[in-house]
């Protein structure tokens, strides 16, 4: 969930590929699902180019033309992957000051019988 007052990167570019954002406090508006249903479209696209990769790399027979269309997908789909991954990252809540500090109620503790 996005809180509030927050700009979320979308997953769709602007004039001049500037990156587009959406100022909400909530995920259930109409804009918020088309960002959440395209970011799901963009990933599940990219695996399915990864699959397809896998195979046109596989073949020794692929020409140079289909090697330069298959690395300008896969660069198109790293891109909308990582504005899909950076606007999540944007939207994670952030870990309490405490935590970050490494005081002795800051997460998990290892055994010290592992270190030897």
């Amino acid at each position: 969930m996005t809180a509030h007052n927050e700009l979320r990167l979308l997953p769709w570019s602007g004039p001049d590929d500037k990156p587009c954002f959406l100022s909400t406090d909530d995920s259930g508006g109409h804009l918020s699902r088309l960002a959440d249903d395209t970011e799901a479209g963009q990933l599940g696209m990219a695996a399915e180019l990864l699959e397809h990769a896998w195979e046109v790399i596989g073949d020794e027979e692929t020409d140079l033309e289909e090697l330069r269309l298959l690395a300008t997908d896969l660069t198109e789909s790293l891109h909308d992957a990582l504005r899909v991954a950076t606007s999540r990252g944007h939207r994670l809540p952030k870990p309490s000051l405490s935590a970050c500090e490494g005081g002795d109620e800051g997460g998990p503790q290892l055994p010290t019988a592992i270190f030897g």
